[in-house]
Formats: C-alpha cells, sequence, structure tokens
C-alpha cells in the first residue's frame, strides 16, 4: 500500500477560476500508484476546488460570471465585517466544495479528456491558499 501527502500553496492572479492540474501533479508523485485515488482539500472558506473543462478559457470566464450574478457581492448579507466579497465567496465555497477524489489508474489521475481541476478563488484580493494532496493505492 502506498500513502503520501503533502501541503502546498497556490495564489490565484485575482478572482476567477483557474487551472491546477499542473501544479496538483508536480507536487507530488502519482506514477507508482496502479489504482489508487487522490484527495485533494482546501483549508479555506472564501474559494473552492471543482473539476471542468481544460481546455477553452472561455468556460473559466463564463464560470466565474455566472457564479457573480447567480451570488452577488454589495447584496445585504448580514456577514459583512470583511468586505462585499466576503459572505458571497463564503457561499461560492461551500456551493462548489474544498475537496475532490479523482482515480488513479496505471500512475495517472483517471481524468476525463477535456477534464481539469480548478481552484477557484472567489475574493477579489486573494491570498495564498493552501491545499492537502492524499495519495494513496497500489
Amino acid at each position: 500500500m502506498i500513502f503520501r501527502q503533502k501541503e502546498i500553496s497556490v495564489k490565484a492572479p485575482n478572482r476567477g477560476f483557474f487551472l491546477i492540474t499542473d501544479k496538483i501533479l508536480n507536487s507530488i508523485n502519482i506514477n507508482d500508484v496502479n489504482a489508487g485515488m487522490m484527495n485533494l482539500f482546501l483549508k479555506h472558506t472564501s474559494a473552492s476546488l471543482t473539476i471542468n473543462e481544460n481546455a477553452s478559457p472561455d468556460v473559466r470566464v463564463d464560470m466565474e460570471e455566472i457564479s457573480s450574478r447567480i451570488i452577488p457581492d454589495g447584496y445585504h448579507y448580514n456577514h459583512n465585517l470583511e468586505g462585499s466579497d466576503d459572505m458571497p465567496a463564503h457561499f461560492k465555497s461551500s456551493m462548489f466544495g474544498v475537496s475532490l477524489n479523482i482515480p488513479i489508474t496505471n500512475g495517472r489521475l483517471n481524468l476525463g479528456t477535456w477534464q481539469g481541476i480548478y481552484l477557484n478563488e472567489h475574493r477579489d484580493y486573494p491570498t495564498s491558499r493552501k491545499i492537502v494532496i492524499s495519495v494513496w493505492g497500489v
């Protein structure tokens, strides 16, 4: 049985949806895992993780525009101590989620052809985000 765990930091350049598949894969070795799982856990409440289209950057732009239209900044939220983007960021974090499980097959993430891992930054002024990567398998 193989088990590895590593914590990395990733900082988005601004608010939006960003592909981080390569950063994840460059951070931990999965080459010797024939059958297993990778869990990603984001240790924050105002960002999130998701899997989606990895080719067209328009998808990432649309994802930000749609999520901001559904959960807008500036609405009169009760929780507003950290700015007008804080409570919407918390909701988006819960909506998209902070963890992913991805199968590993023959030393590779078993993603679909057009799938990539996104870090979704929901704040206007991003900070460094910590992701715990856990890999296990045989």
